[in-house]
């Protein structure tokens, strides 16, 4: 323990400890974590991982056990100030941690609480706006930022106090492809100065990076090590409800269906390498069958060229008028049919939330229009009551939907606002709490304040579901979802579609998840629709996608790769298993099948 930082022993913490059924969230935790290293954790909602987080800097005191920071116990009073600079935490929910009514204001407030002189204090503000790319909003109020740009002020704030150990709960869960290379890579910086950096994340890809991986299960430590020797253990993961990375996953999907190629590669730099050199070092030969064509099956539900929804030259402005006046939406155009799965990608603040919350009628166009069904959501005479009972909306922020004391009295308040019987109501909060992964007996009379921040997630959009709506417009549906809830989810608004044939308007930042939902995506920046057509041409415009800050899908990033050193791939694959396909294809028409 010479070198350790944090230290962690025999550690239990139970939340309501004198509770008649007590339920530890962390149940015998021993932990190293040494000075300098970047470790990530990951593991299920509700593993204990944001508990955990709360127990390093003394926000929570074991129950069992002790945490040792820097050789102090967390249990000291008399250690309190000293760990708040030694550890800094950014929370799960950003809004959580930003206390100032000015952006630059709550970057200082962090810092000023330590004592840091008046000088220092505005080189330390500049360095973390700038480190996080929020100078230009640096007078701006914080509630007028986009889901995204308040995650990177939370994380600005802690930086600012430039503690040794850094951690972060989900930090990068809103923000879009650009923002989290740019966090990643501001860590690694923060790394080589000497920080150590505690991550926790339910991106697998982001894993991939730390020096040693530790998984949480039901509060216990189930595997740690390098992450490619837990990324090994591919069937240990997907027990435990987690996924490989992508890249990862593509790896291994190759080689269940062409078993030379190798299974170790977990970035999508080693899986390209492998791939080129697998092919390279047998032929120099490029094949002359054609691979054969591809579809996601996602895709092929049935849905009416006739539009649902209709949004034509929409515009929105935010305190117009003031000088904080900000325009979030600037002649917006698209159309979605019914029965159509629709996604909307953009860079952090570029208007999607805005524009998803004008679907509902949440907000009245002040320029422009919506059409829902023929029904003009701009005429004063429209019924809104009846529209948002028609359009389920679920927010960025749970927290923004959930109120009641209970978890099923939550779920219920949308249905007993439509009138309905009380057998009915009951009949739909099991339906819509069950379809979540929320056991109707099992939650429904867990209080909302103690659910996980994935449980939030996944209750706030039961509460959406037992409206029973003809569309859902989800915001950020799958962030901070463990990749097991991800694919439940993915395959629940399947389900969803084929059987009511709804309609689905999907905003996110997770390229993976537009790869499998939308048969059409448009790209929205700077308030304006730029791009927009079937997913897969979307996808295949990667340098207009990069240039706008974001991304295309992991294995979609393979097979471009593969493309541009010559490879005969073609462009169109989406997901794993079609770039799978199309890669195993290629290898055995080059190599004679197995």
């Amino acid at each position: 323990m010479a070198d350790a930082i944090i230290h962690l022993e025999n550690v239990e913490y139970t939340y309501a400890a004198n509770s008649p059924h007590p339920n530890p969230a962390l149940k015998g935790v021993t932990l190293t974590v040494e000075a300098g290293e970047y470790l990530a954790i990951i593991g299920h909602n509700g593993s204990g991982k944001s508990t955990l987080a709360r127990l390093l800097n003394g926000l929570l005191h074991p129950t069992v056990g002790r945490v040792l920071v820097d050789g102090r116990d967390t249990r000291d009073p008399a250690h309190t100030l000293e760990l708040r600079r030694t550890v800094g935490l950014v929370f799960q929910d950003p809004d959580s941690q930003i206390v100032a009514t000015v952006v630059e204001e709550d970057v200082a407030f962090g810092p000023e609480n330590l004592g840091v002189p008046e000088s220092e204090l505005e080189e330390r503000v500049g360095w973390a706006l700038g480190l996080l790319d929020l100078l230009p909003y640096r007078h701006r109020a914080p509630h007028l930022l986009s889901a995204g740009q308040r995650q990177r002020l939370a994380v600005a704030g802690v930086m600012a106090m430039r503690p040794r150990v850094l951690v972060l709960d989900e930090a990068t869960a809103m923000l879009d492809p650009a923002g989290r290379r740019e966090l990643l890579a501001a860590l690694h910086t923060l790394r080589e100065q000497g920080v150590t950096v505690i991550l926790i994340t339910h991106f697998m890809e982001e894993a991939a990076e730390a020096d040693r991986v530790v998984v949480l299960e039901e509060g216990r430590t189930a595997l740690q090590g390098t992450p490619r020797q837990v990324f090994a253990e591919a069937e240990r993961l997907h027990q435990l409800g987690l996924n490989l990375p992508p890249a990862a996953g593509l790896a291994w999907a190759i080689h269940e269906k062409y078993p030379p190629f190798p299974t170790d590669r977990i970035t999508t730099a080693e899986v390209i390498e492998a791939v080129l050199a697998t092919y390279r070092g047998r032929t120099i030969e490029f094949p002359r069958a054609a691979v054969p064509s591809l579809s996601n099956g996602s895709h092929n539900l049935h849905y009416t060229k006739s539009p649902f929804v209709q949004v034509q030259g929409l515009h929105h402005t935010y305190l117009r008028g003031t000088p904080l006046e900000a325009t979030a939406l600037r002649g917006v155009d698209l159309e979605v049919g019914r029965g159509q799965a629709a996604g909307i990608m953009g860079p952090t603040g570029s208007g999607k939330s805005t524009l998803l919350q004008c679907l509902n009628g949440l907000l009245k166009p002040q320029a422009g229009r919506v059409m829902l069904d023929e029904q003009d959501l701009s005429d004063p005479k429209s019924d809104r009551r009846a529209i948002r009972f028609r359009v389920g909306l679920l927010f960025q922020h749970p927290g923004d939907q959930l109120f009641e004391r209970y978890v099923g009295d939550d779920v219920a308040f949308a249905p007993r606002a439509m009138g309905l019987p009380r057998e009915e109501v009951r009949e739909r909060v099991r339906r819509a709490m069950d379809a979540v992964g929320l056991p109707f007996q099992q939650f429904k009379d867990r209080l909302t304040t103690t659910l996980s921040g994935g449980e939030r997630h996944k209750a706030a959009l039961a509460g959406v579901l037992a409206l029973e709506p003809e569309m859902l417009v989800l915001d950020e549906p799958t962030a901070g979802l463990d990749p097991r809830s991800r694919r439940d989810l993915l395959a629940l608004l399947y389900c969803w579609r084929k059987e009511r044939a709804g309609t689905l308007v999907v905003a996110t930042h997770n390229m993976e998840d537009l790869a499998e939902l939308a048969e059409r995506t448009y790209l929205l920046a700077n308030g304006k629709v730029t791009l927009g057509g079937p997913t897969r041409q979307v996808f295949a415009r990667g340098e207009e996608l990069t240039r706008n800050g974001l991304s295309t899908p992991q294995a979609t990033a393979v097979v471009q790769a593969l493309r541009a050193q010559g490879l005969p791939l073609p462009a169109h694959a989406l997901t794993v298993p079609e770039a799978a396909d199309e890669i195993t294809a290629l290898l055995r028409g080059t190599f004679g099948k197995i």
